[in-house]
């Protein structure tokens, strides 16, 4: 397809509530990963709690974040995208400057004389509830806003510009970090997302009327769910993958630590962190042509693999280059098995339940952030602050990444085995 036939395309092939949702997640993404960045760094630095607290409250923000959109796409269905956005953006914009007040001097009378874990947990619960209506609400329009034949490029937008996203808020996050005080970050992020609450009521336009909308009950998602669970092969998948997803968020918990304690208390580990996003952005074109061929499960299993060595990489030499070269292995890893991840899904569920099934496919991030973030928290205080060995850190996690990929080929010899 020629240049000009491409702009053809992106001119004919979507409505314009594409490009309103789009951008609007662009900025919804930029809010996310700017606070996500120094999130581990601000409730252990800044409100004094330990790596196993830090880890705690991360895993209960980073888990229903990730779990709740099972349910939150049938409401969103249900209410319709625009009422779910608007309802997103709002509680996004309240719960990030709830979690940034809790940090700052002006509020300090409020906070002093609570118990500060327990004034945070139901925070945080608040903001996942409202996190958790973006990602099928931005995907429902997508879907609804595209053409058949623009439908996948469509979709290649929007991961594209939620990389976009993911490399920029860590970026906007180390100048205010930097400039104005960390619990500043969460003010910005709590001010791109009232933003992003205004350009719903004002710009963004219901896709489909209510009596076409295809909507689905919560005792049908519970029922679904239900019918997921019982497939012992598909969660015994999910769970392995879900090893992979407990490193992964290491980024987000031990990297940050290591740098300001190891390092240096004053280094741009967000910019640090962001690296990983450029890695898609650059190199995810290249990689999807070079491993097309591969199956599926081969694909998975050489990423698994590929990621583990950003541990390795660290544990080598633990610098700040080292730990860039680290998150772009790990980034690598990522892009291979990714995009083949779905069309394993696609393959291994029972016929006539393949959508059923894609819509459970993010399980295994959810159970990343849940167990990865009590885990990071508990690894980082045993053999960090307390042993004072971090690079048993690194070992560990080298070690599990390879026991991910190992457990996938076994899995994989064992499905293959009882098809036979």
């Amino acid at each position: 397809m020629n240049i000009s036939a491409k702009l053809l395309e992106v001119k004919n092939g979507f409505q314009p509530s594409f490009w309103v949702a789009n951008v609007m997640e662009l900025f919804e993404r930029i809010a996310y990963y700017g606070q996500a960045t120094i999130l581990s760094i601000f409730l252990r630095n800044h409100l004094k709690f330990d790596a196993i607290e830090t880890g705690q409250l991360s895993s209960i923000f980073g888990g229903l974040i990730y779990f709740l959109p099972i349910f939150a796409g049938a409401l969103a269905d249900k209410f319709g995208f625009k009422k779910a956005f608007s309802f997103a953006f709002f509680v996004l914009a309240v719960g990030y400057f709830l979690i940034g007040a809790t940090g700052m001097e002006t509020f300090s009378g409020i906070f002093s004389e609570l118990d500060l874990y327990w004034v945070l947990v139901p925070i945080l619960i608040f903001t996942a509830i409202g996190g958790s209506f973006i990602k099928p609400s931005v995907l429902g329009t997508v879907a609804l806003t595209s053409t058949k034949e623009s439908k996948s490029f469509g979709y290649a937008i929007y991961y594209w510009l939620v990389n976009i996203g993911a490399g920029i808020g860590p970026v906007i996050a180390f100048f205010v970090r930097d400039s104005i005080g960390i619990e500043w970050v969460y003010l910005v992020s709590a001010v791109s997302c009232a933003l992003m609450f205004f350009s719903t009521l004002i710009f963004y336009k219901e896709p489909t009327s209510e009596a076409t909308r295809k909507s689905t009950k919560i005792s049908t998602v519970i029922k679904n769910l239900l019918t997921v669970v019982k497939n012992f092969k598909f969660m015994l998948f999910l769970l392995i993958f879900g090893f992979y997803w407990v490193i992964f968020w290491q980024i987000y918990i031990i990297v940050p630590f290591y740098i300001t304690d190891y390092i240096s208390p004053n280094a741009p580990f967000e910019i640090i962190q962001s690296v990983g996003a450029w890695g898609i952005i650059l190199l995810q074109l290249f990689l999807n042509r070079l491993t097309k061929n591969m199956a599926p499960i081969t694909a998975m299993i050489t990423g698994f693999s590929i990621s583990s060595l950003c541990w390795g990489i660290i544990l080598f030499n633990p610098t700040i280059p080292f730990i860039i070269a680290g998150i772009v292995v790990l980034s690598i890893g990522e892009q291979i098995q990714a995009p083949r991840f779905y069309e394993y899904i696609a393959d291994l569920a029972p016929e006539g339940q393949a959508a059923l099934f894609q819509g459970y496919a993010f399980l295994p991030v959810a159970i990343g952030w849940i167990f990865g973030g009590t885990f990071g928290g508990w690894l980082y205080n045993t053999f960090a602050t307390v042993a004072n060995s971090p690079y048993v850190i690194f070992i560990i996690l080298w070690l599990i990444g390879i026991l991910t990929a190992a457990l996938m080929a076994i899995y994989n010899f064992v499905i293959k085995r009882s098809s036979q």
